[in-house]
């Protein structure tokens, strides 16, 4: 484990914080990017970024602060600070802070698909801090298994796999390369996916509502819940909900079957009609 990644003069530079902070600069800079290739860097595209990065710092902080408090006694609120972070609470508080922001500014454009690739390839960044300083994985006897040396093994609290020098998963080896192959995929996608524009972002959270939910089992996470961790039983309605959200629109989002239902309003109402089943657009 390497808590510290380098000395800045008298200054120890933290290994988690370190590639947290380059993944959002690498997340920002994708962002506005993209927004720029398509015209849109705009002051109130600036704003919604801001507003995006700031609800999503501060919910993966307070969404693990309950689990310091009820360590220490104090309140969620006064240990945040020095808790650890939530993924997933961040992606979450994220999405919101995004349609918060966006219904303040009066700003009507999807922005799903500027915000995607970004995010993958920050969250691809951001997990080697991950990597580098937290519990592996549970125990394997796979090849590609990894060790800890004893004295990283102390710094790591209620993990056996670590204290009795056995091999574990590489948890967030597979997270990075999961959100690596995902960057190259949107990228791929982006032109391709002929739907509203909210869901190239939806891609990617349903991809990796299904993956987090798989890695979960060789994460070592507590078990809470007919052997679920708290990450698996608050993926289950997300994953459900964006799964319900695809088949829903799968017939209006197929050229094909809209060109079909056309004809077939078109036979039953006459051609001075439009058909009311065509996509309308959806904020994200």
């Amino acid at each position: 484990m390497v808590p510290v990644l380098f000395r800045v003069g008298g200054l120890d530079v933290p290994t988690h914080g370190f590639f947290v902070g380059l993944g959002t600069l690498a997340a920002t800079v994708v962002f506005f990017l993209m927004a720029r290739r398509r015209g849109r860097v705009t002051e109130d595209l600036g704003i919604i970024a801001a507003g995006t990065l700031v609800t999503g710092a501060i919910a993966a902080r307070l969404s693990t602060a309950w689990q310091y408090a009820d360590l220490t006694g104090d309140s969620p609120f006064s240990v945040w600070a020095r808790g650890g972070r939530s993924i997933l609470g961040g992606l979450a508080g994220a999405y919101v802070g995004a349609l918060v922001t966006k219904r303040l500014v009066g700003y009507r454009q999807h922005t799903g698909d500027l915000f995607a690739p970004g995010v993958a390839l920050g969250m691809a960044i951001g997990r080697w801090g991950c990597f580098l300083t937290e519990e592996p994985g549970t125990a394997t006897t796979l090849p590609w298994g990894i060790h800890v040396s004893p004295e990283a093994a102390a710094r790591i609290p209620r993990c056996p796999a670590c204290a009795a020098g056995e091999s574990m998963h590489p948890s967030f080896l597979y997270e990075i390369a999961f959100h690596a192959a995902m960057f190259g995929l949107l990228l791929w996608l982006r032109p391709r996916l002929r739907s509203n524009g909210g869901d190239l972002l939806k891609v990617y959270l349903l991809g990796y509502a299904l993956f987090r939910f798989a890695v979960e089992f060789v994460r070592g996470n507590d078990e809470v819940l007919a052997g679920l961790t708290r990450s698996q039983l608050l993926l289950l309605p997300a994953t459900l909900l964006l799964a319900l959200y695809f088949a829903r629109h799968r017939r209006t989002a197929d050229p094909a079957g809209r060109a079909a239902t056309d004809r077939v309003f078109t036979a039953a109402h006459g051609p001075g009609h439009h058909s009311s089943t065509r996509p309308t657009e959806v904020d994200e």
